[in-house]
């Protein structure tokens, strides 16, 4: 076998080997280089924790809001429907991103604050990282991304401990795992109508969504 083709041949079987991380749930997530990080390309779709216990399903806003008051582990769908997961993934409060158990597959991480600076750097900056992180289709205003990293943010909206669903199709919201204080963590945020890719704080019982990145 030439050398040129043996090196394609284990460029293909290297990007097999990548999409091919599951989780607990037995979903399968794509995979990315961004610099020198390697991220999922899809939101975090899990319903068990690392070692296969169970992450409490909240299927309405009263046991959303129970999880939130007592500081347990949860997640839902947007609006509850389940429909909506095979596109945007799971929203997790931040107490399933803090568990000990682990809320992303083996060898992998919930981002740390580092971790999201550093994607914006290979990128170029906050500015100029947005349009390359937005994927091609699904934000309204047609303020679409050109996703050239391959990242492919879509807006899948929060749900906040005041019990609301907002900002499908207008704002993508992911975890940090680094905490500000007793009630807040910080995340990272796209919207549909600003170019910042921001660095905010959230509540721990909203529920965002997850990118994983590998150890």
């Amino acid at each position: 076998m030439k050398k040129s083709t043996l090196l394609s041949f284990l460029l293909v079987f290297v990007t097999m080997l990548q999409a091919q991380v599951k989780d607990k749930s037995g979903n399968s997530y794509k995979t990315v280089v961004i610099g020198s990080q390697t991220w999922m390309a899809q939101n975090l779709n899990t319903g068990h924790f690392r070692n296969g216990d169970p992450i409490p399903e909240a299927k309405t806003d009263a046991e959303w809001e129970k999880a939130g008051t007592e500081g347990t582990p949860a997640w839902c769908y947007y609006e509850y429907k389940a429909e909506n997961g095979p596109k945007y993934g799971k929203l997790y409060n931040w107490f399933a991103v803090n568990d000990s158990r682990g809320l992303t597959p083996a060898g992998w991480h919930v981002p740390t604050n580092n971790d999201w600076d550093k994607l914006a750097t290979n990128l170029g900056g906050f500015a100029a990282a947005t349009r390359k992180l937005k994927s091609t289709t699904g934000w309204e205003s047609e303020l679409n991304g050109s996703n050239e990293s391959g990242f492919s943010a879509l807006p899948s909206g929060i749900l906040t401990k005041d019990i609301f669903f907002e900002e499908l199709g207008v704002y993508g919201y992911w975890w940090s795992s680094t905490e500000e204080d007793k009630e807040l963590a910080y995340n990272r945020s796209i919207s549909a109508d600003r170019f910042a890719f921001e660095k905010a704080s959230a509540f721990k019982q909203n529920g965002l969504s997850v990118r994983c990145i590998r150890n």
